[in-house]
């Protein structure tokens, strides 16, 4: 707090004791005081009065420090009326008090509010977990059917499983930590399961698909890194061009392993690429091509980064998009 706030907090009080202050002497040389004993008493109660709005701004300035001190070591800002030294004065104790109130009832709504979201999650989960076992009985019967009817039938079962897998993650996202489970994983095995699991997809999409040097250890949570890499999967089929080619493939470094995910696909126009982790950023494309929900590439970088992944983009309209996974060495997890 600086010296002129301070005058400026306290200008209405400090004239009307400069006003009380020239009535006085006007009355006391009215009343035949001598003007030089008057000189020597406005002297005094000048210095008199200078003393005390220094000694209260001091004051002032010192308190304020010790509370922003408390505040500034709180990571828990709303304790903050908790750990504060005993309130000084009457009206610093009732404006605690106030706030202690406010802190409470801010508390309860964060509290009822965080119960009504960790609720609407679990039931998010619980039904993501009771809707596969419908659309695992669909697949069964299009197993019955022939041909052409069969192939689309399971391509639309297939992507109805994608939204629903797409919805639980969303969900585990905000509390990350109760389902992530990092261990050592074969990076082969991670993409076969999701080439399996999107089998339908690319061949309906007419996706020719190539491998390379896929045989690495990293460290992830496997189901996680399988939905990332999926999510990629997906977008390089709806954003397919013509003779549509995904290539993935790896390179192993000192301490990472980077997967690169590269298809010859439409690509992204070059003023889009900062916004396309963006939630709900769709884009042009997504807005030309139906099915888009601009989430896909959100969650695969917030699930990313707590990971410890590296996610990379990079993309040119008309020849293709290329995204890069890098997974850490084990010791530099931070998240275990």
């Amino acid at each position: 707090m600086r010296f002129s706030e301070f005058l400026a907090d306290r200008l209405g009080h400090i004239l009307l004791q400069l006003f009380c202050v020239a009535l006085a002497a006007l009355f006391l040389l009215v009343t035949g005081t001598q003007p030089g004993v008057l000189m020597i008493l406005l002297l005094l109660l000048l210095m008199i009065f200078g003393v005390v709005q220094a000694v209260a701004f001091f004051g002032s300035r010192a308190r304020i420090q010790e509370l922003e001190d408390v505040m500034s070591g709180l990571d828990q800002k709303y304790l903050f009326t908790e750990c504060v030294s005993t309130p000084k004065g009457l009206y610093e104790r009732r404006l605690f008090e106030l706030v202690r109130r406010a802190e409470r009832d801010m508390v309860g709504a964060v509290s009822a509010a965080g119960t009504a979201q960790r609720e609407y999650r679990e039931y998010v989960e619980r039904w993501v977990h009771e809707i596969k076992t419908p659309i695992t009985a669909a697949g069964l019967i299009c197993r019955k059917l022939e041909g052409d009817t069969r192939r689309r039938l399971e391509f639309e079962l297939g992507q109805v499983e994608v939204h629903v897998e797409r919805a639980l993650f969303y969900a585990r996202a905000e509390s990350p930590e109760r389902d992530c489970v990092i261990r050592q994983v074969n990076l082969g095995k991670v993409v076969t399961r999701t080439i399996e699991s999107h089998r339908t997809l690319l061949i309906m999409g007419g996706v020719r698909l190539e491998t390379e040097a896929l045989e690495q250890v990293i460290y992830t949570d496997e189901k996680w890194a399988a939905f990332i890499l999926g999510q990629l999967l997906q977008n390089a089929v709806r954003y397919r061009g013509e003779a549509p080619v995904i290539t993935i493939s790896a390179q192993s470094f000192k301490d990472q392993v980077q997967l690169t995910v590269r298809d010859n696909g439409i690509g992204i126009p070059a003023h889009e690429l900062p916004r396309v982790f963006d939630r709900c950023f769709t884009g042009s494309n997504g807005r030309n091509r139906a099915g888009s929900t601009g989430m896909g590439l959100y969650l695969c970088k917030k699930l990313a980064g707590f990971l410890d992944l590296g996610l990379s983009l990079a993309s040119e309209e008309g020849k293709g998009t290329t995204v890069v996974l890098t997974f850490p060495a084990k010791e530099n997890l931070t998240k275990m």
